[in-house]
């Protein structure tokens, strides 16, 4: 188990190239764009920078990262020797489907294939392929090199030796894994969405603005970044598409997303990434957008 393949390399996936790489493991990172491949190659090459500089780890250390990592273009050239391949693509079934049926065909029979879905059926992913058995969720926290977490998930017919092995292989990551069962959201986002949904309900029904909101949460409940922030951070699409499985996966209108949320992805107002969602972060920090303007009754 130690050549691994991350396919997608965005905010997660160069993320989990750069654990894995900086734990002594072959790293194959797949993306169908050339560029988005070097962006995250200097991403993870920034990141690092910053461990050196706190004194984490070496520059001997870097060099080792870095030469671990091998970037491919084509699924076939980076999967087709992968004892375990994370998929970090976007979170959408269709597409995770289609990319787990041609790791099947792809990969040797005995390849593990992991998803770091956030909420979406490791049983349904599996059911795409022949091995549902060796199909396993590898559910990472953003930011990856920091936070200890993996959600580990078993779908209907994970294995128990390949869920033991997934356990271990976390541990030598310096991670914290947790297992949990398939089901909506898995443990996190059943919990967490939740909250921030009542939060944007909050915001929407004039309660309070952004910046009381978010004040409330971090003072009163000792949450480290407050929910609109933390929302504006995971990215307000994603926020709305785990909702929406949510809501699905349950029946349960307590899922329902708030109509704030669904006009601001609408608008394209998706947080950090976008560069507005509760807050403006144009200017490359964090200002407060007048709360006001988001209440219902401005919207109805």
């Amino acid at each position: 188990m130690k050549n691994i393949t991350v396919i997608g390399s965005g905010t997660m996936g160069n993320g989990i190239a750069h654990v894995f790489a900086q734990n002594g493991y072959h790293v194959s990172l797949v993306d169908i764009s050339q560029p988005a491949l070097d962006k995250a190659l200097a991403t993870i090459s920034k990141n690092i920078d910053r461990q050196v500089a706190k004194g984490s780890i070496t520059e001997a250390d870097k060099t080792k990262t870095l030469a671990n990592i091998k970037t491919y273009t084509q699924l076939e050239e980076g999967a087709k020797s992968a004892d375990l391949v994370v998929e970090a693509a976007s979170e959408n079934i269709e597409i995770k489907l289609s990319i787990f049926k041609q790791l099947d065909a792809i990969c040797p029979p005995q390849t593990i294939l992991a998803s770091n879905t956030s909420s979406i059926s490791i049983t349904k992913i599996a059911a795409a392929t022949k091995r549902p058995d060796k199909v396993i969720g590898m559910h990472f926290m953003n930011p990856v090199p920091v936070m200890k977490l993996i959600e580990v998930i078993r779908g209907y017919s994970t294995s128990d030796e390949v869920t033991q092995l997934i356990m271990e292989m976390s541990r030598s990551l310096s991670k914290i894994p947790v297992e949990v069962n398939d089901y909506p959201g898995f443990v996190a986002n059943k919990i967490l969405m939740p909250m921030i949904n009542e939060a944007i309900i909050t915001l929407y029904e004039g309660v309070a603005g952004v910046n009381e909101i978010d004040t409330v949460m971090k003072l009163g409940m000792a949450h480290p970044m407050g929910p609109l922030q933390l929302a504006d951070f995971i990215g307000l699409d994603v926020c709305l598409n785990i909702l929406r499985v949510l809501q699905d996966g349950f029946g349960n209108p307590k899922y329902a997303p708030c109509p704030l949320l669904v006009n601001m992805v609408t608008a394209g107002h998706l947080g950090v990434k976008s560069g507005k969602g509760f807050y403006d972060y144009s200017n490359g920090g964090k200002e407060l957008i007048i709360s006001e303007r988001f209440r219902k009754k401005e919207l109805v």
